[in-house]
């Protein structure tokens, strides 16, 4: 089944909070063959939600709706709800009094006055118990079809999906259709690129849907099939066998895959230790590598070597590489490695320098200009790139790029 979610939040049209809540509730219902076709997000103004909520049950007769159920002046979204469907809202004593135990069990005193507005129920609405917060979530049908309210607190909404959208969803998908997806995940190579390689095969696959997602670490691509699930398994591997071969190296892992996680798994194989250089970047690797759980049987440590006097002292570049071709040279990285390497004993070593920005840059190495370098067994590669994008996207894509110059060395 198709449906809509609607967001309702100031604070998300205004920039000072990120909604989660979209990825969370679409990613949940693949499972039970339900389809997120369309997401609107709209501030705490009644006629903006009733408009909202109204043409989403308009177009596909089932909407989700997210916020404005808590207990102050600029939470309407139960009322607007209701007066879009010309539904009467009365107090349910039940859920006032799950409410004020509620507040009996975690805090001294009475329940405040404003709590109660909680506990109003829209006519012939199914209530939506919630053990992890005081706003139930609301189940409402209606003639023109089905309109479900769930607190935004992201924790509860959450919670509220696995508890109730899910199942509810699950047992009225009686024809057994599934959504079916399955990522790969590439990196060293652009989306355009990508697609251009691709673009002969795509024209051959059948039974799936194939979306490119560019992201800082590369380009995931996203195989969907929709219908029974044996069948939409096969669909999918049937496109990931025409796929694989022209993805080639460039395909590091499956899902939600990490490549430091790839990486450190290459080595372990290996029996192999690494250790990291690191100044642009400024602990990045490191910081990927160590939220692997397990990395301390593969990674030694790194160094942060982010002045030139500190890549001369802790890794032992020689001064005169500095002074010939700069910080941010293959030359000055190559050292860098090898200095790594040797100072941690390690099989396996990662560095890299650059200019990540806003500042620094210069007629021959602009801002975004980075050097890599990785050594396996003593052998070292190098490269340099120009990394476009703010400091924060310069500084991801390095660690991501390090790593993978790493991981192209290293034997299958």
């Amino acid at each position: 089944m198709d449906l809509e979610i609607v967001i309702v939040g100031n604070e998300l049209l205004l920039g000072f909070t990120n909604d989660t809540n979209i990825g969370e509730v679409a990613r949940a219902l693949i499972p039970v063959g339900a389809r997120v076709v369309r997401c609107t997000t709209v501030g705490d103004n009644r006629t903006d939600i009733r408009q909202a909520v109204g043409a989403a049950l308009d177009r596909t007769g089932f909407v989700v709706v997210s916020g404005g159920l808590g207990p102050t002046s600029d939470d309407i979204t139960r009322e607007s709800v209701a007066e879009e469907l010309g539904l009467a809202l009365t107090v349910d004593r039940a859920v006032l009094e799950d409410i004020e135990a509620r507040f009996a069990r975690y805090r001294p005193g009475p329940m405040p006055p404003s709590n109660r507005k909680q506990a109003e129920v829209p006519a012939g609405a199914d209530v939506l118990a919630n053990a992890h917060g005081s706003a139930p979530g609301l189940w409402i049908p209606s003639d023109r079809g089905t309109a479900v309210l769930l607190p935004g607190v992201p924790r509860e909404f959450r919670a509220l999906t696995a508890e109730h959208l899910v199942p509810r969803l699950r047992a009225m998908a009686v024809d057994g259709s599934v959504i079916t997806t399955k990522t790969l995940r590439t990196t060293g190579i652009s989306e355009s690129a990508l697609a251009d390689d691709l673009a002969d095969v795509l024209g051959t696959i059948r039974g799936v849907e194939i979306a490119f997602l560019p992201t800082l670490e590369g380009v995931d691509l996203r195989i969907t099939a929709h219908g029974a699930r044996a069948d939409s398994r096969r669909s999918i591997e049937s496109a990931e066998a025409q796929l694989r071969p022209v993805l080639g190296r460039h395909c590091y892992a499956t899902g939600e895959g990490d490549l430091a996680a790839v990486v450190l798994e290459r080595l372990r194989s290996l029996g192999a230790r690494l250790a990291v250089a690191e100044s642009c970047t400024g602990g990045l690797i490191g910081a990927r590598l160590t939220e692997i759980p397990g990395a301390s049987s593969v990674f030694l440590g790194g160094m942060v070597t982010y002045a030139d006097e500190t890549k001369v002292r802790d890794l032992g570049v020689d001064p005169a590489i500095l002074a010939r071709d700069g910080a941010v040279s293959e030359a000055t990285v190559r050292a860098m490695v090898a200095g790594v390497s040797d100072r941690f004993g390690a099989r396996a070593a990662i560095a890299v320098t650059g200019i990540a920005g806003p500042h620094g840059g210069t007629e021959d190495k602009p801002v975004g200009t980075v050097c890599f370098a990785a050594m396996w067994e003593g052998a070292v590669e190098s490269m340099k790139r120009h990394i476009p994008g703010s400091r924060y996207d310069v500084r991801r894509r390095a660690a991501q790029a390090a790593m993978d110059l790493l991981r192209r060395m290293l034997p299958e």
